[in-house]
């Protein structure tokens, strides 16, 4: 994620460019018929990313179902902040959607003084797509086998235990600050330019500890380099089932998975938003799908879109605390 000041004038121009229409809605837009026309889904950060490779296992059978072509566009910038606000500004038609992330639609908005888009007022929220979730590992030179016993030992070490992360502002740097809040754990950050060199240090002993992607990590427990401490979902992992969660493990409520959401701009009308959605929910849990979906470590939500706002809004409140208390910033 980057912290930047957004030009109001140099983001309209780019979308604009990129040809995303920021006039007001017509009337007669998205009507029983929609949808007519291609439909832009863009991905607000790179190529291959696991946002984007979301987006593109599941816009083929969604375009049989809508019964017209879905066009994925990667629009990276600002920690997904630039193209999710093309499609804030964009008509609410149908016709451009973005797959957001808890980076472009809940952490940012507390860590970006300059948002230029106001997540639950300028977005129509269709599904909280998947969620990817996290291991806490650690060296096989730290002499825990539990997450209580690591808290422990952490505790006795003077100047506190290091922990890697992606990046200032990442899911897993604001994931070890949690831990931290939660346990009275004397953690302390070290960011890294990427969660792959941060993974590198753990597994070299340079760092101790860090909370990371299960698919990224999981081949390293497997062979012995790391020790997997704990899962970070609500439940036990499918890939992982031996590692009990943090939370069977005594620390509260910690439920701390990256996601992916699909949202379309502020008053979206409703038949475009439900057909959407069920051309979603469809492609999502075809059976072909699964086996795709977990090798990335992306678990099927399909969340209904009026259980989704209130979610999404309980996520940016927990985040907003997190981030205050800690004081963490974006790079």
């Amino acid at each position: 994620m980057t912290h930047a000041t957004f030009s109001r004038r140099a983001l309209l121009g780019g979308m604009a460019a990129a040809g995303l229409s920021t006039s007001l809605p017509r009337p007669g837009h998205a009507q029983a018929d929609w949808p007519t026309r291609p439909i832009r889904v863009i991905v607000p950060f790179g190529a291959g990313t696991s946002t984007d490779i979301v987006a593109r296992l599941l816009t083929p059978s969604m375009s049989q179902t809508l019964g017209q072509p879905l066009v994925v566009e990667n629009r990276a910038g600002a920690g997904g902040v630039v193209g999710s606000d093309a499609v804030a500004k964009s008509q609410p038609d149908g016709y451009n959607l973005v797959l957001g992330s808890i980076a472009s639609h809940s952490v940012n908005v507390s860590l970006m003084p300059q948002m230029p888009y106001d997540v639950l007022r300028d977005f129509t929220p269709i599904t909280l797509v998947t969620e990817a979730p996290n291991l806490l590992v650690v060296s096989p030179h730290v002499p825990a086998k539990t997450l209580p016993e690591f808290i422990q030992w952490a505790k006795q070490q003077r100047g506190g235990v290091s922990y890697a992360s992606a990046g200032n502002g990442t899911s897993s740097h604001l994931a070890g600050e949690l831990l931290k809040m939660k346990t009275g754990a004397p953690l302390v950050h070290v960011p890294y330019r990427s969660g792959a060199q941060a993974v590198t240090d753990v597994i070299s002993g340079t760092v101790p500890m860090t909370i990371y992607q299960v698919t990224a990590v999981l081949p390293f427990v497997r062979d012995g380099k790391l020790k997997a401490l704990a899962a970070t979902s609500a439940k036990r992992l499918s890939m992982v089932p031996d590692v009990p969660t943090a939370i069977e493990q005594g620390v509260e409520d910690f439920d701390v998975s990256a996601w992916h959401g699909l949202f379309a701009p502020a008053k979206l009308p409703l038949p475009a938003r439900d057909k959407i959605y069920g051309a979603l929910r469809q492609a999502l849990f075809a059976p072909e799908l699964q086996g795709q979906l977990e090798s990335q470590g992306l678990i099927p939500i399909a969340m209904p879109p009026d259980e989704f706002r209130p979610w999404l809004q309980a996520d940016i409140e927990k985040w907003r605390e997190v981030v205050r208390i800690s004081g963490a910033r974006a790079d």
